[in-house]
């Protein structure tokens, strides 16, 4: 844009300096017509007490005349011309040998008619004609304007003209200096806009590697904090075996082998042992089922959302004692896999989030289609936070909330302030078949 801008800039200055130019030539060429008049009006003036007292048919007053024109010259090259009506050269002091004879049908070396064409103009009342003649001191043909008038009492025409090769050499001059002048402006701005344009690449260059290597950070960084979750969820479920299913396992086990000595001792107390021992297993079996929904909750690939969000927020109220509020109206569809996946662990997230944080008393669940879109709503009334601070925690968090909605191509929202509660809303455009 800015080179398309700076040719017609240039395309512009080019065509004033032509007008400009024009301007000028043609102020300049006035000049010279006011200035052949005026000489036109002298030779008048030399020639007047005779032109006017003689008789036309006097050949001494035409003599005389004719000497007085011969007489009167003006700078290296100007002189006054005399032709009859039928174009034979009267009067010429410049170039003697022309006298007597008759040019009426001499042309220039542009093929224009130079005595017929005067004597028209000069006819006609007087006036100007441009034509190329030979000038004596350059002793070559250039360009040369005259003024004619005629002298009716004698059927002569009598003018005089100023070569203006000069003219027209300042006019090329000055033509060649405008072309310079525009084309040293167009390379400069194009010089201008060359090492522009190369700060401009480098500049994009060096942002666009800076770019990559924050991004190589952050890839790393998030590698990072996977590694972590991974390691944090290992430790987690192995924790979890551990103090909980191995724990419950061994109890079992230790109710076994005590109501089977007692049974080899005839002690009746042995059925009681394996009754406790059964409970303890149904513990076991039951906790095997919580981590397992906690990994990957079979409810949700066989019912979908609506049911797996029903039996993880039954889960947290009766666990917590929150006040739950939901809204979750039922839906022809089910959705793509990925989103319902991302929606409930977004869900499991922030209920994990409010249980721990928030202090919360209330929260509120809503979801809900709106022009091709899915949209689901989770809201408390606890302490809040600062979203800047919390978006840089490690683990998985509300970054992690926010990339995995992103990466399928919806909008994850956060609003919170502290002492005013958390607002977290994930957006996703649904296919109008789904």
């Amino acid at each position: 844009m800015t080179s398309l801008i700076t040719l017609m800039t240039v395309n512009q200055a080019r065509q004033l300096g032509k007008e400009e130019i024009l301007t000028f030539e043609r102020n300049l060429l006035e000049a010279k017509r006011t200035e052949l008049k005026h000489y036109v009006s002298l030779a008048l003036t030399s020639i007047e007490p005779v032109y006017r007292n003689a008789d036309p048919n006097d050949p001494a007053a035409r003599e005389l005349v004719k000497a007085i024109l011969n007489s009167l010259t003006y700078g290296e090259d100007g002189y006054f011309f005399v032709y009859d009506l039928e174009g034979t050269n009267l009067v010429h002091p410049k170039q003697p040998e022309l006298v007597g004879q008759a040019l009426y049908d001499l042309q220039d070396i542009n093929g224009n008619y130079v005595i017929r064409n005067l004597l028209e103009v000069a006819i006609n009342g007087g006036g100007h004609y441009r034509y190329m003649w030979n000038k004596p001191s350059l002793g070559k043909v250039v360009d040369k304007l005259s003024y004619a008038v005629i002298l009716p009492d004698w059927d002569w025409m009598l003018g005089t003209g100023i070569y203006i090769d000069d003219v027209v050499n300042e006019i090329n001059n000055i033509k060649a200096q405008v072309n310079r002048n525009v084309r040293n402006t167009f390379l400069t701005v194009m010089a201008i806009i060359t090492v522009a344009t190369a700060f401009i690449v480098m500049v994009g260059v060096v942002i666009n590697v800076h770019e990559h290597r924050l991004a190589d950070g952050k890839l790393k960084e998030l590698s990072q904090q996977t590694v972590l979750f991974q390691e944090d969820e290992k430790r987690r479920i192995s924790r979890e075996l551990h103090d909980g299913i191995n724990q419950l396992m061994v109890s079992v086990k230790y109710r076994i082998e005590l109501s089977i000595e007692k049974m080899r001792l005839s002690d009746h107390s042995a059925k009681q042992d394996l009754h406790k021992g059964a409970q303890v297993l149904n513990e076991a079996i039951h906790e095997v089922r919580r981590i397992s929904r906690d990994l990957r909750p079979s409810i949700l690939d066989d019912l979908g959302l609506m049911a797996a969000l029903d039996s993880l927020l039954g889960e947290f109220v009766e666990r917590t004692g929150i006040h739950l509020e939901q809204h979750t109206p039922p839906y022809r569809h089910r959705l793509p896999d990925q989103i319902e996946t991302t929606l409930y662990r977004i869900v499991q997230e922030a209920l994990t989030n409010i249980e721990r944080h928030s202090e919360a008393s209330h929260v509120r669940l809503n979801t809900s289609w709106s022009n091709h879109s899915f949209q689901l709503t989770i809201q408390d009334n606890g302490k809040g936070f600062l979203i800047k601070e919390a978006l840089y925690q490690r683990g998985i968090g509300l970054r992690n909330m926010r990339e995995r909605v992103e990466f399928l191509g919806g909008d994850f929202t956060i609003h919170s302030e502290p002492e005013h509660g958390t607002k977290l809303k994930a957006l996703f455009p649904i296919p109008v078949h789904v």
